[in-house]
């Protein structure tokens, strides 16, 4: 099966202030990470004394059994009598026990074991090892193409950007990798995301040139809000529209936001898209930043509220926009999303439903479907971060459970294809053009809530599937959090 895993993201801690991987307060134990803002986080039952083996895999097993049955938001939909001994590793025992949850779309795989240490390096700086790139592929015509090629990376160096083609991996043509194994054969071909792994790439640019260069993957950090492109004021006189692109919710990215928005309220910007077409979450308390800076006149005015199963219920809690000195007061926004949009991505635009109707809207295609959140539950003896899947989101109107994406739910929708041929920011792009439009009071073709892919458009024009290039088993954060970067 193939796993297609978006966003860590929806991380529940206190007033949701407090970082996704629990950089804010690390960890002891097996304790839940507990974070900053002053107010409580969950406190976990008692943890035993830790033994000499601890680390076993049977010892690691149980802890993860126990943190289930206390926190896990669906205790019903836990499997009965899963036997620890017949699986090899932690993964698999985890992925068994949430099984009747996964069947019934309640939790596709977002319950998992990762490294804290791993974790937390993501959500603090970005940091991860990689060419620098992101892909997406067509399966039915066995292409691959750069749909976004991050700053300071060996891509980006080599001139691989936006809209080039790969063509062929260490001499084998992509077509031919296609073949033999689908997308996991061009995942395999690319090599593990360790730094120092090289590969030499053949890929035709936007103009039609073919080039061959030779990459090493390196370690960077990524810029969530890019430098290129990222904060822009699209048009001129009253169309002007502040755009942002954001890539992903990590600590870094708040200045970014509050910067582009200082600028934003500085020109008096009344219209805003925000590009989350590829964001697959992160961090509640950047979602929640990013909310903030476009809720000036809803300050005190209810953001949303988390919920626990029934015997966690005590920890429930309501959270309150916040708006700072930057913030404006959009009288529309338009929302870009695909299926990689996901989890601390869709909190942020259903936290606006209820107060912006019809005047906001989900342009591009149906969102991922994330509703729910994990907590963090820690063994740093053994580097083990457990993600268990806590929480329950709604907006200020109960509405959440959009486990098929918010096209079921956001008033107005406007399909839009992603155009690999133009830059991210590009006011010509598919995907801004149309939100361009509908803030212009044009008219749009709604997304079908059923189409959970990416459309985007060949270079003879033909309508074609693409996707982000995943691995079949996301087990990195960046894997989650950055899907199809590589």
């Amino acid at each position: 099966m193939r796993r297609r895993v978006f966003g860590t993201g929806l991380c529940a801690l206190a007033a949701l202030l407090s970082a996704c991987g629990g950089g804010d307060g690390g960890g002891s134990g097996g304790g839940l990470i507990t974070g900053g803002g002053g107010a409580p986080a969950p406190t976990p039952s008692p943890t035993p004394a830790p033994v000499a083996s601890t680390c076993a895999l049977a010892s690691r097993q149980a802890w993860a059994k126990t943190a289930l049955d206390e926190w896990y938001l669906f205790p019903e939909n836990l499997a009965a009598g899963v036997q620890p001994t017949a699986y090899g590793n932690v993964d698999d025992y985890i992925d068994a026990l949430v099984a009747p949850a996964r069947a019934l779309g309640r939790d596709r795989y977002f319950t998992y074991l990762t490294s804290i240490a791993e974790e937390n390096a993501y959500y603090s700086s970005g940091s991860s090892a990689g060419f620098g790139f992101r892909l997406v592929y067509d399966e039915a015509n066995r292409r691959v193409i750069v749909s976004e090629t991050f700053e300071n990376t060996p891509a980006l160096a080599a001139g691989i950007d936006r809209g080039a083609e790969i063509t062929a991996i260490n001499g084998q043509s992509v077509s031919t990798l296609f073949a033999s194994g689908g997308a996991n054969a061009v995942y395999s071909a690319l090599g593990p995301s360790d730094p120092g792994v090289s590969r030499t790439l053949t890929y035709r640019d936007t103009a039609g040139a073919t080039r061959t260069v030779t990459l090493a993957k390196a370690d960077f950090t990524l810029d969530p809000v890019s430098d290129r492109y990222g904060a822009q004021v699209l048009g001129t006189g009253a169309a002007r529209t502040g755009y942002i692109n954001l890539r992903t919710f990590i600590d870094t990215a708040e200045p970014d936001l509050a910067a582009a928005f200082a600028r934003f309220r500085a020109e008096g910007i009344s219209r805003v898209i925000i590009d989350l077409r590829y964001n697959g979450g992160g961090l509640i308390r950047t979602a929640q930043a990013l909310g903030n800076l476009l809720a000036a006149d809803r300050g005190g005015q209810l953001f949303g509220e988390i919920t626990y199963r029934p015997s966690k219920a005590a920890q429930n809690e309501r959270f309150n926009f916040q708006p700072p000195a930057q913030a404006i007061a959009p009288t529309r926004i338009a929302f870009i999303g695909t299926e990689s949009t996901a989890s601390a991505s869709e909190l942020v635009i259903n936290a606006f439903t209820p107060y912006l109707g019809r005047n906001m809207a989900l342009v591009g295609s149906n969102t991922y479907g994330k509703p729910v959140g994990q907590i963090a539950i820690d063994q740093p003896s053994c580097d083990d971060r457990l993600r268990v899947v806590a929480l329950r989101t709604v907006n200020s109107a109960g509405q959440g459970d959009y486990y098929r994406g918010l096209a079921t739910t956001v008033p107005v929708t406007c399909a839009a294809t992603d155009d690999l041929t133009r830059q991210l920011g590009d006011p010509a792009e598919g995907m801004i053009a149309t939100a361009l439009r509908w803030l212009d009071g044009g008219s749009c073709t709604p997304i079908s809530a059923s189409a959970n892919a990416t459309a985007s458009t060949t270079r003879t024009g033909t309508p074609a599937t693409r996707r982000l290039l995943t691995p079949a088993v996301p087990r990195s954060t960046a894997e989650r959090e950055l899907p199809g970067a590589y």
